[in-house]
C-alpha cells in the first residue's frame, strides 16, 4: 500500500544562523528542541539520510515543510529574501529526488503583502501548499493583512497547513513559568502550549469568517487537529455570537483535514472519525520528531478494518488534496 507522509520537516544553518541572531526578547526557545537527539542533523538533511529513514520507516513520499518557526521572527527586509532562497533549496531536494519528495512553501509572514506572490511562485514551481505557524510577531493569521494570501490559496487550489509554534512570551509567562527550565519549555510547547497555539489560530480564522468569504479554502492541522475538533460542543456556540453562515464543527468537517502527526493512537483515531470523515484524514510521522516504525505503522493502519479507508488515509486523501497525480 503506497504510503505518503505530509509533516516532515527539514530546516537550513542559514535559517538557524539568523534566528540565533534575533535578541533575546524576540528568539524562539523552541529551536533548543531542534538539536535534542541528533535532530538537527536530520533536519538538515533533504536527501540520502532522509531517503534512507524514509526507505526503513516503509515511505514511499514525503511532503517536507521548514521546522518552526520558518522566517516568521525576522524583519520583513530579512524574511523576504531568506524565504525565497529556502523554497529554492526545497525545490532543488524535490528535482534532485522527483518520486520520493515533494514541498510545501515557506512563507514570509513577516511582511503579509509578500506571501500571496511567493506562494504564487512556489506553486508555479511545483510546490503543493504551504505551512505557516499562527502568527509573526503580534500579528495574527486572521489579520485583515493576510487576506490576499487566503486568496490566492483558494485561486492557486492548494492548502494551507497551520503548524504549532511556541506561545508568545507573556503568555508563557503568565501560564507556563514557575518550573525549572527544561519543564517550561516541555510545557509551552510539545507537552500543550504549541498545540494551544495552533487551534487558537485555527479558531481565530474560523471566529473571524475567513471561511464564509473563501467557502473553498482548505486548512490541514496537525495532532489529530491541536484539541479543536473534540471541542465542538463549545465552539459551536461562537458561531451565533461571530454572525458565523456555519457552525463551527461544519466548518472542520469541510475546509480542515487532520493529520496525526506520529501520534498513532487508535484511541484518537476513532475519536477524529466520530468528528470528521476519514477522507480528511492523512498520515504523517512529524519527521525527525518522531520516528514511529515500519511496524508501528503497518499496526496502526490495520485498525481500518476497510481496506479503502485504510488506502485513504496511508495516500488517497493526500493525493487528492495535494494534487500528486
Amino acid at each position: 500500500m503506497r504510503l505518503v507522509a505530509i509533516e516532515e520537516h527539514w530546516t537550513t544553518t542559514e535559517l538557524a544562523d539568523a534566528l540565533g541572531a534575533l535578541p533575546a526578547e524576540r528568539r524562539d526557545d523552541s529551536l533548543a528542541l531542534n538539536d535534542h537527539g541528533g535532530a538537527l542533523e536530520r533536519l538538515l538533511d533533504l536527501g540520502t539520510a532522509r531517503i534512507a529513514a524514509m526507505d526503513a520507516q516503509g515511505i514511499d513520499l514525503q511532503i517536507v515543510s521548514l521546522a518552526p518557526p520558518g522566517t516568521g521572527p525576522l524583519d520583513p527586509c530579512d524574511a523576504v529574501p531568506l524565504s525565497r532562497d529556502l523554497n529554492d533549496t526545497a525545490a532543488a531536494a524535490v528535482g534532485r529526488h522527483p518520486d520520493r519528495l515533494r514541498a510545501m512553501a515557506t512563507l514570509p509572514l513577516a511582511e503579509p503583502s509578500a506571501c500571496a506572490a511567493e506562494l504564487e511562485r512556489c506553486v508555479g514551481a511545483g510546490f503543493v501548499g504551504a505551512m505557516v505557524y499562527g502568527r509573526a510577531g503580534g500579528r495574527q493569521l486572521d489579520d485583515p493583512a493576510f487576506e490576499e494570501l487566503w486568496e490566492a490559496a483558494v485561486a492557486l487550489g492548494v492548502p494551507i497547513f497551520i503548524h504549532p509554534q511556541i506561545p508568545p512570551r507573556e503568555v508563557r509567562a503568565a501560564s507556563y513559568s514557575g518550573f525549572d527550565d527544561a519543564t517550561e519549555l516541555a510545557l509551552a510547547t510539545f507537552g500543550w502550549g504549541w498545540h494551544l497555539e495552533a487551534a487558537i489560530s485555527a479558531l481565530r480564522l474560523i471566529v473571524r469568517g475567513t471561511f464564509d468569504r473563501h467557502p473553498g479554502l482548505q486548512i490541514v492541522l496537525g495532532h489529530w487537529g491541536e484539541l479543536l475538533p473534540f471541542w465542538s460542543d463549545r465552539t459551536n456556540s461562537l458561531a451565533r455570537v461571530a454572525g458565523l453562515q456555519r457552525a463551527v464543527s461544519e466548518v472542520i468537517r469541510s475546509n480542515f483535514y487532520l493529520t496525526c502527526s506520529g501520534m498513532l493512537n487508535p484511541t484518537l483515531l476513532w475519536h477524529a472519525l466520530e468528528i470528521t470523515t476519514v477522507d480528511r484524514l492523512m498520515f504523517s510521522t512529524d519527521y525527525p520528531f518522531q520516528s514511529p516504525s515500519s511496524s508501528d505503522i503497518s499496526s496502526f493502519l490495520g485498525e481500518f478494518g476497510d481496506v479503502d479507508e485504510r488506502a485513504a488515509f496511508a495516500a488517497g486523501n493526500a493525493t487528492r488534496l495535494f494534487r500528486l497525480g
